[in-house]
């Protein structure tokens, strides 16, 4: 004879089972107000999950950018760029070819220093145009001049043509910046996301190949590991707008080999010669572990560090700074320290 369990047992029975499945899928920590704002208005656009799509597909999905003008048309702003900074586009040989770099100037006599800049996006999807917004903040808040690089993208092109493209670009910077105004001996490098492994693996590449080493490195939630069971991983697994399928995806796409510290940093034996850093974190982000191991093995190679997290906010936030409190925060944070980078080469 078929037992039957007592209704309170069963509800038991069922509540453990619901806690289980809600272990297994953590809720990501609780985003402040105003970038709650920016993820409802993304997702009022209906993305589609990008693990699910072709790169082809994906690049046409919307993206934060478009969730930030849909926020300022709400509040009753304009969307058009934010003035005091002009841009203009010029072409980078590289291997097999060339890339577009756009050129981000703030007013002023000049020479400026320059940042060379490169844009996230799991090195698949987007480009200058959707990461627009953090060149001009970093551009006007630091009088510096960006240099924001279109590196190719995977997998049309594969590891290791975004570093190559990359590396590239920082050397055609350094050799032309006097046509466009800027100071050839004040060069930095900087990027978000998988521009944020971009910019530190030039930095390696400097060392390693005995050339003008950038004088800074800002590196905004860089991609420097492919641990995806650590403790942020775990947290921010279902996170938007970047979560941990996400990433896998990406990894799939960019082929890039595992143990190559050009690919991954923090598989590098050494950092000791790197240029000095400013990290950038995201509570709400896959990338926040990986970020502060990277910042403490920066710090134990004898590279100076400057590393700071922001709580309630998530990746993507940065360049936000329009309708993001802590994202004019974090822009104003990079912007300090590669003025006093720049200044104590001057």
């Amino acid at each position: 004879m078929k037992k039957v369990l007592p209704l309170a047992l069963t509800a038991v029975a069922a509540a453990f089972v619901w806690n289980a499945a809600k272990a297994q899928s953590p809720q990501p920590p609780k985003a402040d107000a105003d970038m709650q704002k920016v993820l409802d208005a993304h997702a009022s656009l209906n993305p589609k999950p990008i693990d699910k799509l072709t790169p082809a597909e994906a690049r046409k999905q919307p993206t934060p950018a478009d969730a930030v003008k849909k926020v300022l048309t709400q509040m009753g702003k304009s969307t058009a760029p934010e003035p005091g900074v002009t841009m203009k586009t010029m072409n980078v040989p590289v291997k097999g070819g060339s890339v577009p770099v756009h050129i981000f100037t703030p007013e002023g006599a000049g020479p400026f220093p320059v940042m060379v800049y490169f844009h996230g996006g799991g090195f698949v999807i987007a480009d200058t145009k959707v990461y627009e917004a953090s060149p001009r903040a970093l551009a006007k808040m630091a009088k510096a001049i960006m240099v924001s690089v279109d590196y190719r993208q995977a997998p049309e092109h594969k590891f290791p043509t975004a570093p190559e493209d990359a590396y590239a670009a920082y050397l055609w910077t350094i050799q032309h910046a006097k046509d466009f105004n800027g100071d050839p001996m004040r060069v930095a490098v900087g990027g978000e996301s998988a521009g944020g492994n971009l910019a530190t693996v030039v930095s390696m590449m400097a060392r390693d190949k005995k050339a003008q080493l950038p004088l800074h490195q800002l590196l905004v939630y860089p991609v420097v590991n492919d641990d995806m069971n650590n403790e942020s991983y775990k947290r921010n697994a279902n996170a938007k707008p970047l979560n941990k399928a996400m990433m896998g995806w990406f990894f799939k796409h960019y082929g890039g080999d595992p143990k190559n510290p050009y690919a991954l940093p923090m598989k590098a034996s050494s950092l000791k010669g790197l240029p000095p850093a400013t990290i950038v974190a995201a509570e709400i982000d896959p990338l926040l572990t990986e970020g502060k191991q990277y910042a403490d093995k920066l710090k134990k190679d004898g590279v100076a560090v400057d590393y700071r997290e922001w709580s309630g906010v998530t990746h993507e936030f940065f360049g936000m700074g329009a309708v993001v409190t802590k994202a004019k925060e974090a822009e104003q944070y990079a912007a300090d320290a590669l003025t006093k980078a720049f200044a104590a080469k001057r």
